[in-house]
Order: structure tokens, then C-alpha cells, then sequence
């Protein structure tokens, strides 16, 4: 290819090449050669070669070395040269470039040009690639071309105003004076680029704002000028006078009326009459009809005017544009909480929209359903949203299901109508509820005594339909075993007689513990329930102990621990065991951290922590509600009975305790050792901090063995949450750590978190300990270090 080929030769050769290779080549030849002729003194071709060069960047090609021969350009004195040069100013330069400071004396020139079309090179260029520096120098002729005679100049002019106060905020007040006073020229141009250049000014600065809002007037004119006028071709866009204009200028009586009463009043007319008279059968009055709409619900408008906005989003949601539906639905969403009844009345209509095969119009349209959902309506929208469930998409099944659990939760007319809602949630979508969904259910079962025997029987034909839902069948596990002596009577009033044996019951429970589809948590949840059941039958208490002893040598670790305790109460407990397994108390809601009070698939064991140096973090403990050993269960210990956990039974993973260290050991006491009378150690305060008081006991077990009790409570007004206790000791003392009762404090010391620490200390070196305590208290973390240097008197 010749050096000296034409632009459109060279796209042509560039277009013809067959592969990536062959067009790199030919650019490289042409950018060669364009470098060759840049070198010569007088090169009559500079503008066409620059043209070429900048087609050669548009493809991605490096092409800065051609930033000098855009400022030379700049400077020259032929309008068809200093065209070129600007534009691949603006293409070649940025504010980071040194080169870009060379223009700034030919832009100001050029500013003061007798041809307007230069005027306007320069102005172009200054609003697309202008640095601070270049915004600052050149500030004052900017302003002085906002006053010219010439609107082709003042339109130009005010646009690059508005680049100058985005990089220079202070330069506002320059050009404050000069804006207003565009707004009286009848050039619509100039009204735009008046219009955006007071937009950005009332944005960025407040005193702009108040200053502004005298003009509001003007602008309400100059608006109704376009709302009435007639047919005008240079102006007319599908019917709408300049809705460009139109839209600024709506953009600007929205900020200049929001938080201002006497602003909004001044345009709540002229906003009724733009809604009342814009054509909406096209996108162009659509979208000043939208404009419209955000204007009136942004300011302190009228409730009539209020409704109206609204009626028109409810009209865009019949519009066969999906579009216009999204945008529509995202405009209810924000003004649900404060237009309530306005948006109710297009209830329908945002229902509908359920059905639509668009993703994303879907998505608006659960998230404004649900948040339609009132006591009034909780039925008839529960309905539609529970057809939705069954068919809506993966990727909102799990929104949808919490969003119908909240609202089940808060507007549920009677317990059975919100047990039978989540159970059908849960049927339909138990793969996609949140893990706290079971607890919270068991909860609301347990406190709906009259309805065990309904629900109990309702789980019971659920999990004969379809063991797949892991959530349901966990449920179903645990109201069987809980309640299976309800289920086997088959006298509920409330459903359909139906008679269940005892080998129906086991036999659905073991499919659960056979099926593939099970997950051990629900396994373990199936071993309970016929763990619990061998309490409530008479016939079959021989299968069950077989099925639970085929579990002692699971592979998986805690359900073969679970089976291993489960036979001992068999074995060696037996008599024991109806106490043990009796029924569950009804379980309350404690604090926000626990908020069914259970203790679902935490490990309650013993914890013992590495040895710590200081400034080394601890390994933190899991945290764990109450310990109830099988004295508490049995009426043996001093305190009353406190349900801990959700489930039937132990939580599925939680080993039987069989200790406890204010009630003795259970095998000693089964041994027939005689009570020991108790008296209560001497405490000493460690801690005391925030609210959060920690005291220390101690009693010698014997020459070189003492139990350390740890005592924490709460005297502020607030819950504490994620409370936790790591001790350290000397390396040659043994250090061993039992459960704490709890990992939370209420406020106003109404219940206390006892630790139990046993210290081993065979060498009898002087015992030291150092304690870290971590809580959370009104949202905020806080850990602490305490040093032991001396324990109080044991005995």
C-alpha cells in the first residue's frame, strides 16, 4: 500500500484483510509512513494524515504519537486544520496528559475568535478533556461568552460551564448571574444548556439551591409555553414540543421543590396540566409523563396530585412495554410505605405482573406484592403468592418463600391458617428456606396446643407423599416423635379419621433414615423421633431398639454418637428413660440471637482451648444456650426444668450430657454416694466493665484439682449477645473447660452465664489465669483481657 493512499483506501485495505496478522501489518505500514511525513517541515497532508491516525485509534491501535501534531494543528490558523486538531484533542488528549496544557493558550485564542465556528472548537474541547488548571484559567472567558449576543455560542457556552463546575466546585458562583438570565432567551438550546448549567448548580451547592428557587416561576412559564403550544416541526418530537427540554426542566422543579413548600405549591398546576395533557400512547409522553410522576412524589405536592402520579404509574403497568412496567413497579416500590391505599388500588394489576416471562419484571413484582400484603387482603395475596411459588423460577423461590413467611408472621388471621401456609411453603419449596424456618416452625407448633393433633397428622401424610423437602421432613420427624401418641389414637376432629399403626409410623421414619435424598441432619432428626416414639408404643419397642442399634456403627460420627447414647439409655438406663424422652415443654422466644430459644445442630461437649501467650488471639468457643443434664431432666436438681432446644429430644449432633458441675456426677450418684451439703464458696469480682460484671469462685476438689466457677451478668438496660469466656494458663497446669449455661445476658441481671473450669495442677506452681470475654452489646463488639494472679479461699 502506497504511503500517500486516501482515508477511505486505507479502511478499505484495513477491511479486506483476511486475519488479525494481515490488518496489524497493514496498520503498521500506514502508521510508518503517517510517522515519516509528521517529521517533514512542510507537509501539505498533516489534516488527512491525522484523520487516518485517528481511525487507526477508533480500531484500538496506539496512536499517541500524534499528540503533538494535534496541538500544532490547533495553532494553525486554517479552520479545516484546527477542525482535525481539536477533534483528535479530544480523542488523543486527557486532563493527565502533560501535552494537554500545551492547548490551553490556543483554546483561549480561540475563544476570542471572530468565526463562531472556531468559538465553538474551543468550547467542545475545553467541556470534553478540560483539567482543573485549563477550568480555571479559562473560567472568565467562559462566563463572558454566556453574556455574547450569539445563541449559538451561549448554548455551547453553558455546557461547558457545566464540565468547569463539576471539576472546580467553587467556580459555581461565577457562573450563577449568567445562568439565570439565559433563562429569558427564547432559543431552546440555550434554555437547555441554561437549564442543566442550574441543575448542577443547585446540586452541588445549598446557598445555589435557595437562590434558585426564585426562578421557579420563570420555569413554570417557560414550560406551560411548551405544554399548550402548537405545532411546532423544529421543536416536535411524536407529537410532544421539545420533550428534551421538557424533561430538564421537570428534572430541576423537582430539586428546586423538594423540602419547600412555597416552591411546590407554585408548580403543583403546571405538573397537574403536563400529567392531564401529555399524550401517553408514545415512548416520548411516556417519558415525560414519567418525569412528571417523580417530580410530583419528590415534593411536598397535593394528596389529589399525589394520586394522580400514581394512576399513572398503575396506567404504565398495562403498557405492552416491559420497560415502562419495570420502571413503573420501581417507582411504587419507593412510595409503598407512604401512598399505601393509592397503590392498593392497582393491586391487580401489580399481580398480574406475576405472570409476566420477563426475570426481572417478575422480581419488581414480588417485591411490590409482598409489600402489599396487609391484615385486610393476607388471604386473597396469599393465594396468588403461593400460585406464584409453585411455578415462579429458581432464582426467586427462595425470596419468595421468606418474603410469604414474614407476612404469614405478621398478619396470620389464626394459627392454623399460618401452620397450613408454611407448610405449604414447605411443600413446594423446602429446598429454598432459610435455615431458621424449621426452628421457628417447631416453635409455633409447640405453642398451638389444640392444634398437635391436626398437625401432627397433616406432617404425617406429607411425609408419606414426599420425603424429598428435607425442611418438612425435619418438621414431620420431630412432630411424630413429639407427638406420636396423637398420631396412633386417630380421633382428630380436625381433618379426616385415619387409622395409623404403629409399624406405619416406623416405617416412614426408617424410609427417612434409608433414603439417599436425607441429609444428616434429618437423619438425625428421624433418629430421635423413634428414639422418642419407643415411649409412646407398646408393641414395637423391640424394633426400635434393633433400628437404633444398626446406627452405632454409622459412618457418619454423630449419628453413630446419637445411637451409641440412644442404646445406653436402653441398656444401662432403662429405667430412666420415659423421663428422659418425655414431651417438651412449650418452647418461648427468648432474645433476638435465640429467637425460638433453640440450639439447633450446635455441638454441646466440652471444649478445652490451646494455651494461649499474651496478644495471641484465643480460639473462640461455640457458644452454648444451657447444659440440662439428665438430673435436671428427672426433677433432681434445685432449678426448674428450662427447655433448650427446638427439637425432640436432644438437637440432631448433640451428645447426651451425663455430668454437671453443680449437680454431682451421675455415676457417682447412681453408686449410692451419699449427698455432700453444699456451701457456697467465697466470690471475687474480676471483671467489671460496661455493664458486664464477671465473678470467680473456687472449690478444692483436692490436693492438685480445684473447680473454678465463672459467673457473668448484665446490669444495663440492653440485651448482650455472643457472649464468651477463653481462659489461659501456665503450660505445666491442666486446663479443662465444661459448656457455659448460655451465650447471652439480658438486660437488668435477670439471668446470669455460669462457666465451669476444672484446673489440674499435678506440680503445684503458683496458679495464674488469664481470661478473655467477648460480647456484643448494642450492636458494637467489645474483648477484654482480666489476669488471675489469686484465687479466693476454695473449700
Amino acid at each position: 500500500m502506497s504511503p500517500s493512499v486516501p482515508l477511505q483506501e486505507m479502511i478499505r485495505a484495513i477491511r479486506s484483510a483476511r486475519t488479525q496478522c494481515e490488518e496489524r501489518g497493514v496498520i503498521q505500514r500506514e502508521c510508518a509512513a503517517i510517522r515519516a511525513q509528521f517529521r517533514q517541515a512542510d507537509n501539505g497532508g498533516r489534516s488527512h494524515n491525522l484523520a487516518k491516525l485517528l481511525y487507526v485509534h477508533m480500531l484500538g491501535y496506539p496512536a499517541h504519537f500524534g499528540q503533538m501534531e494535534c496541538v500544532r494543528m490547533i495553532a494553525s490558523p486554517r479552520y479545516s486544520e484546527k477542525r482535525v486538531g481539536y477533534l483528535g484533542a479530544m480523542m488523543l488528549l486527557d486532563e493527565k496528559q502533560d501535552a494537554s496544557l500545551l492547548i490551553t493558550n490556543s483554546i483561549k485564542n480561540d475563544l476570542s475568535h471572530s468565526s463562531q465556528y472556531v468559538q465553538s472548537l474551543a468550547l467542545c474541547t475545553l467541556a470534553c478533556m478540560g483539567s482543573a488548571e485549563m477550568c480555571r484559567d479559562l473560567a472568565p472567558e467562559i462566563d463572558r461568552l454566556l453574556r455574547a449576543s450569539n445563541s449559538y455560542i451561549k448554548k455551547k457556552a453553558a455546557l461547558c460551564a457545566v464540565h468547569i463546575v463539576r471539576k472546580v466546585h467553587d467556580l459555581g458562583e461565577l457562573f450563577a448571574p449568567a445562568a439565570r438570565s439565559l433563562l429569558s432567551e427564547k432559543n431552546h438550546g440555550v434554555l437547555h444548556g441554561a437549564v442543566v448549567l442550574i441543575t448542577e448548580l443547585c446540586e452541588r451547592n445549598p446557598e445555589a439551591l435557595e437562590r434558585f428557587r426564585k426562578t421557579v416561576p420563570d420555569l413554570v412559564q417557560i414550560m406551560k409555553g411548551l405544554v399548550i403550544s402548537g405545532y411546532s416541526p423544529e421543536h416536535d418530537v411524536a407529537g410532544i414540543s421539545d420533550p428534551f427540554l421538557q424533561v430538564r426542566i421537570l428534572r430541576l422543579l423537582r430539586i428546586l421543590g423538594h423540602n419547600n413548600e412555597a416552591a411546590s405549591d407554585a408548580m403543583n398546576d403546571l405538573l397537574a396540566q403536563v400529567a392531564t395533557n401529555t399524550d401517553s400512547t408514545k415512548t416520548v409522553g411516556n417519558a415525560v409523563l414519567y418525569e412528571t410522576v417523580l417530580t410530583v412524589l419528590d415534593i411536598k405536592s397535593e394528596s389529589g396530585l399525589r394520586v394522580l402520579a400514581v394512576n399513572i404509574l398503575g396506567r404504565f403497568l398495562l403498557n405492552n412495554d416491559r420497560n415502562i412496567r419495570y420502571i413503573a413497579m420501581m417507582s411504587l416500590q419507593k412510595i409503598v410505605g407512604t401512598d399505601h391505599i393509592a397503590v392498593q388500588r392497582h393491586r391487580g394489576t401489580i399481580v398480574d405482573c406475576l405472570k409476566d416471562p420477563d426475570a426481572s419484571v417478575k422480581r419488581r413484582a414480588l417485591e411490590l406484592s409482598l409489600a402489599l400484603v396487609s391484615a385486610s387482603n393476607i388471604r386473597s395475596m396469599m393465594k396468588e403468592l403461593l400460585i406464584f411459588l409453585s411455578s415462579c423460577p429458581l432464582e426467586l423461590r427462595a425470596q419468595a418463600a421468606s418474603g410469604i413467611f414474614n407476612a404469614a408472621e405478621r398478619y396470620a388471621p389464626s394459627q392454623r391458617w399460618h401452620i397450613d401456609t408454611i407448610l405449604h411453603v414447605l411443600t413446594t419449596a423446602g429446598g429454598d428456606v432459610r435455615d431458621e424456618t424449621v426452628p421457628n416452625l417447631i416453635q409455633l407448633i409447640t405453642t398451638a396446643s389444640e392444634l398437635h393433633c391436626y398437625t401432627v397428622h397433616k406432617l404425617y401424610r406429607a411425609l408419606l407423599t414426599d420425603i424429598s423437602q428435607q425442611s418438612l421432613v425435619q418438621v414431620a420427624c420431630w412432630c411424630i416423635g413429639e407427638y406420636g401418641d396423637l398420631l396412633l389414637k386417630g380421633d382428630c376432629q380436625e381433618t379426616e379419621p385415619v387409622q395409623v399403626t404403629e409399624n406405619d409410623v416406623l416405617d416412614a421414619l426408617e424410609t427417612v433414615l434409608q433414603s439417599h435424598m436425607s441429609s444428616p441432619a434429618t437423619r438425625g432428626f428421624a433418629l430421635t423421633a423413634t428414639m422418642k416414639l419407643s415411649t409412646r408404643i407398646t408393641d414395637n419397642v423391640d424394633r426400635i431398639r434393633s433400628i437404633v442399634s444398626i446406627y452405632g456403627s454409622c459412618i457418619d460420627v454423630e449419628l453413630q454418637q446419637r445411637a451409641v447414647e440412644y442404646n445406653a439409655l436402653f441398656k444401662k438406663y432403662d429405667h430412666m428413660r420415659a423421663a428422659v424422652l418425655e414431651r417438651m415443654p412449650v418452647i418461648e422466644r427468648n432474645s433476638p440471637g435465640h429467637t425460638n430459644g433453640e440450639s439447633s445442630g450446635e455441638l454441646v461437649k466440652e471444649v478445652q482451648p490451646v494455651k494461649v501467650k499474651e496478644g495471641d488471639a484465643a480460639p473462640t468457643q461455640q457458644p452454648a444456650n444451657q447444659v440440662c443434664d439428665l438430673l435436671d431432666l428427672l426433677g433432681g436438681s434445685e432449678e426448674p426444668l428450662k427447655p433448650t432446644s427446638a427439637q425432640s429430644g436432644p438437637a440432631p449432633g448433640q451428645p447426651i450430657n451425663t455430668s454437671n458441675s453443680s449437680g454431682g456426677d451421675l455415676l457417682d450418684l447412681l453408686g449410692g454416694l451419699e449427698p455432700v451439703a453444699f456451701t457456697p464458696a467465697p466470690t471475687v469480682t474480676v471483671y467489671e466493665k460496661n455493664g458486664v460484671t464477671l465473678t470467680l469462685s473456687c472449690e478444692k476438689q483436692s490436693d492438685s484439682s480445684m473447680t473454678v466457677t465463672l459467673t457473668a451478668s448484665n446490669s444495663t438496660d440492653s440485651d448482650i449477645s455472643s457472649f464468651t469466656l477463653q481462659a489461659a494458663v501456665p503450660k505445666s497446669v491442666q486446663l479443662h473447660m465444661k459448656a457455659p449455661s448460655g451465650d447471652s445476658l439480658p438486660a437488668h441481671g435477670t439471668a446470669k452465664v455460669t462457666q465451669t473450669v476444672v484446673l489440674n495442677n499435678p506440680n503445684k506452681v503458683n496458679l495464674k489465669m488469664r481470661i478473655r470475654v467477648s460480647y456484643t452489646s448494642r450492636g458494637s463488639a467489645f474483648q477484654d483481657m482480666v489476669q488471675v494472679d489469686s484465687f479466693p479461699d476454695s473449700r
